[in-house]
């Protein structure tokens, strides 16, 4: 099979496309052929080691030191079921499915495998391979932090970075809840984020959330730029501070006191889980919720893929063809 394999840590130049053996599905396991991927910011940052202050060394023994332990990377993925391996009773050759390999990473290639009782649903008919494939990543984290969160309806919600993959998730999957969303992102995004259904928007450029009389029932900081000394002046007593980005400094206090001033931080979530995959294909099929997608790319123009990522500047998902989208 083809795969875009990187075998150093750097640029979008470190990945090239080579061959390499299909895999194999174990007993249990599904093999899936890849029709689209998403190119996410966790490729970026595990790719070129751009992560958040004081995780550089937990980085590198995590997913390597010299060299990547994951040569194709990719966290989620669209397709068609190939094979099955022993023991597989819910899925079938020919199943439509989306999936999230998550750390394990590898969907970035024409094959891969997942555990069939793992994080992999089918597809409703009505959703295409590329809507699917862009909601794992995104609207998965988003889903977990806000069950963690508690939010329900009435809660004052802020997402602060509301314009990319999880933030545009986390507006909506907030909406679906029943909040008031608050949407922190760029003027040239005001628009997406409202027709996302974000009640008002703060444009970061012109206004500082954390300055503003505004107060918040919970943040969702998808950022990394509103630690809790900045985020806690925005939420009331007894407030929820969602750290999907964190320092180890914010991972290590979240863990530690997890109250503080009355707020409550949390940065570890629950796993994301096939029955979650199956509830965003069902609403995307419906147009109850819109995975957004701000670029498509072919296989072959991965290192394209990977330095427009690289650019911060994303709206939503970046996307890899790697398969006929009609099948």
């Amino acid at each position: 099979m083809r795969a875009a394999v990187y075998h150093r840590f750097g640029g979008p130049d470190v990945v090239s496309i080579e061959r390499m053996p299909r895999p194999e599905p174990r007993a249990g396991e599904l093999l899936v052929r890849v029709h689209a991927a998403s190119v996410s910011i966790a490729d970026h940052r595990v790719r070129a080691r751009d992560v958040p202050r004081g995780l550089r060394v937990p980085t590198m023994l995590a997913l390597g030191i010299r060299r990547p332990k994951h040569a194709v990377l990719g966290m989620d993925a669209a397709g068609v079921v190939e094979r099955v391996g022993a023991d597989v009773t819910g899925f079938r050759p020919g199943d439509r499915v989306v999936l999230l390999r998550g750390a394990r990473f590898g969907c970035h290639a024409e094959y891969t495998t997942v555990s069939a009782s793992g994080a992999v649903a089918r597809i409703p008919d009505e959703l295409s391979f590329l809507d699917a494939a862009a909601l794992p990543f995104g609207f998965g984290t988003a889903e977990t932090f806000l069950e963690a969160g508690g939010v329900s309806a009435g809660n004052d919600v802020l997402v602060n970075g509301a314009s990319g993959a999880v933030g545009s998730a986390a507006v909506q999957l907030a909406k679906q809840r029943g909040a008031t969303v608050t949407a922190v992102t760029s003027a040239g995004n005001a628009g997406l984020v409202r027709e996302l259904g974000a009640d008002r928007v703060i444009d970061y450029a012109r206004e500082d959330f954390a300055a503003e009389a505004a107060r918040y029932d919970v943040v969702v900081e998808c950022v990394g730029n509103a630690p809790y000394r900045r985020s806690a002046r925005a939420l009331r007593a007894g407030g929820v501070l969602l750290l999907v980005i964190a320092d180890l400094a914010g991972m290590l206090g979240s863990k530690l006191r997890p109250v503080r001033g009355g707020i409550r931080r949390i940065q570890d979530v629950g796993a994301v889980t096939g029955a979650h995959l199956e509830q965003f294909a069902r609403l995307a099929a419906s147009g109850a919720i819109r995975p957004v997608i701000d670029r498509v790319y072919q296989l072959d123009q991965i290192r394209e893929a990977h330095a427009y990522v690289d650019t911060g500047r994303k709206r939503g998902n970046v996307m890899l063809l790697l398969a006929d989208q009609t099948a």
